[in-house]
């Protein structure tokens, strides 16, 4: 497998550790390789690249160190195809084109083991030509050889004419492969895989192909215009997955679904949904609309409007939003609720606990049962050192109370509206922390003739 290169992302990052929904693009050639029974998968890239920092466990990585081209790619890995024996199969497939499937890849081998050829070329006539290599036949059809069009005023009219190309995914004998690279010259200063076809025919092997309507296999991404067309194409083909495994999508082409997202049956994904990484979403839920879940988990039957959520626990029945932000390290209990305009951050709210709106709930653990006012700030942090504030089961808090933390508030206490909580409240008693109001007389008047002598 050749990772792929290309100086047209104009990016740092290495072309094929680009993300297609979530995953890096070469981590679907390498599923698909997998899905189709790979039993070694080696990939071939270019030294200084680092790729082997990102590659897959069990996946070997080769350094092409000399030549240009794919056939050099290929040679790269002699040592790797010359271990396959001479009558082993190999496949080579291409580092930058993430939609290859599994199911594809099986079918090019089935294809290549029941025709018993040398190689076997994956093509399609279901798309344009223009750009891509044509098959060209002898009289009595075979396969005669592979006429790139990288330089098309090189190319003769007839052979541009022709519809049948190819996807440039291939089944070799590894033995087979290796003697007619050995052989292939260069052109314009590289070694095309696909010189190796009219030497093969010149040795009397068999060439085979298989067709294929799955035209996706054949996107390829050199340019950033090309990952946002594959990751459209990738991620409809996510939606669908789910959908045919009974989750709703009131407007599919709004939502931005990860490859390793898990979602539930019965749940409905509103419009302008966005979940990414690992995130598992259980059933019967209501996501959205307008919600980012990251790498979070939600039970069943939670319900998220307008929310943002980051590496948080939700269990069964909670309620969030909208407009709530969960922050890491966040773990709603079951049917809990965080309300509008609520920022929770590395906090546990216990079962059937409200904090119901406009409050910030940090480094603290509200106790089951508990209700939290309007308002409600824990002050966790005092210029040095983050503390804890403990909110007991059954909790009543006035609107507008601040927790000095570390401080705790017993089981079935209460806080007076406004307090600012410094000390330690026992179960069951009312923690009041403000001054006396007092009302000054004819207050008004007074400012109005200040405001009317100046």
């Amino acid at each position: 497998m050749a990772a792929g290169h290309g100086t047209r992302m104009r990016s740092s990052l290495l072309k094929v550790l680009h993300p297609v929904c979530g995953r890096p693009m070469l981590e679907w050639v390498i599923a698909a390789a997998r899905a189709a029974g790979a039993g070694r998968i080696v990939c071939i890239a270019r030294p200084g690249e680092w790729l082997e920092l990102a590659l897959p466990a069990g996946v070997e990585l080769v350094e092409q160190r000399s030549g240009e081209g794919t056939g050099a790619a290929v040679l790269a890995a002699r040592a790797e195809l010359e271990a396959a024996a001479p009558d082993g199969d190999v496949v080579v497939l291409s580092g930058d084109h993430p939609l290859v499937t599994g199911e594809l890849v099986a079918e090019l081998l089935a294809a290549h083991a029941r025709t018993g050829a040398a190689a076997t070329i994956l093509t399609t006539d279901r798309l344009d030509p223009a750009g891509y290599g044509r098959v060209v036949r002898a009289a009595e059809g075979s396969v005669e050889r592979l006429v790139e069009t990288k330089h098309p005023e090189r190319v003769a009219p007839d052979e541009l004419a022709i519809r049948e190309i190819n996807l440039g995914t291939y089944a070799f004998r590894a033995g087979c492969l290796l003697d007619a690279l050995d052989a292939v010259g260069e052109t314009d200063g590289e070694r095309y895989l696909t010189g190796v076809f009219p030497l093969l025919r010149e040795r009397g092997l068999a060439i085979a192909t298989h067709p294929t309507d799955d035209t996706r296999s054949a996107l390829g991404v050199n340019t950033r215009a090309e990952l946002i067309a594959v990751e459209r194409h990738a991620r409809a083909a996510l939606v669908e997955r789910h959908a045919l495994a009974g989750v709703s999508f009131a407007a599919p082409d709004t939502v931005v679904l990860d490859a390793d997202v898990e979602i539930g049956e019965d749940t409905t994904i509103a419009q302008g949904v966005t979940l990414t990484g690992r995130t598992r979403i259980g059933r019967a839920c209501e996501v959205g609309p307008h919600t980012t879940v990251i790498d979070s988990s939600l039970g069943d039957r939670v319900r998220v409007p307008h929310s943002h959520l980051v590496e948080c626990e939700v269990e069964d029945g909670a309620t969030i939003g909208p407009f709530a932000y969960l922050r890491p390290a966040v773990h709603l209990e079951r049917d809990a609720k965080v309300g509008t305009f609520v920022e929770v951050k590395n906090a546990r709210v216990g079962a059937g606990a409200k904090v119901p709106h406009l409050s910030y709930v940090g480094d603290a653990d509200i106790g089951e049962g508990a209700n939290l006012g309007a308002g409600n700030i824990t002050a966790n942090y005092d210029g040095r050192r983050k503390h804890r504030t403990r909110i007991g089961r059954n909790a009543r808090t006035g609107v507008d109370t601040a927790f000095v933390a570390p401080v705790s508030v017993g089981d079935g206490a209460y806080t007076g509206a406004g307090s600012v909580i410094v000390e330690d409240v026992p179960d069951g008693a009312l923690g009041v922390a403000r001054s006396r109001q007092r009302n000054v007389e004819g207050y008004a008047g007074r400012v109005e003739k200040e405001d009317d002598a100046e």
